[in-house]
């Protein structure tokens, strides 16, 4: 169980104890909803990156611009409710969402 800190302003006295069932819930939901967000970040990351050499070689196609476009745009283009989805994965192992798909 999580411990809660509370500060109360006017006595200056901190107080700790246990966290109420839903305060750890919603503690649990953040903590989910973090850890979805860091691998998404870690996984589109890595696409970028492995596509980095489209940039550098200076001519990339409008296919290629749009896919790592589509990847950048990732954290303004998906809220929470979608994260599962950007992490769903096929019997292989493969991302299955077609933000993922490279040209």
């Amino acid at each position: 169980m999580t411990k809660v800190q509370i500060h109360d302003a006017i006595t200056g006295k901190t107080t700790i104890r246990e966290a109420t069932t839903q305060e750890q819930k919603e503690f649990d939901d953040k903590n989910a909803i973090d850890y979805r967000l860091d691998k998404i970040r870690q996984i589109r990351n890595d696409h970028l990156i492995a596509t980095d050499w489209w940039v550098l070689r200076g001519n990339m196609t409008d296919a290629q611009t749009q896919y790592r476009k589509k990847l950048r745009d990732i954290p303004q283009d998906y809220s929470a409710d979608k994260y599962d989805e950007l992490l769903a994965r096929d019997s292989d192992g493969k991302l299955t969402h077609t933000v993922w798909e490279k040209p």
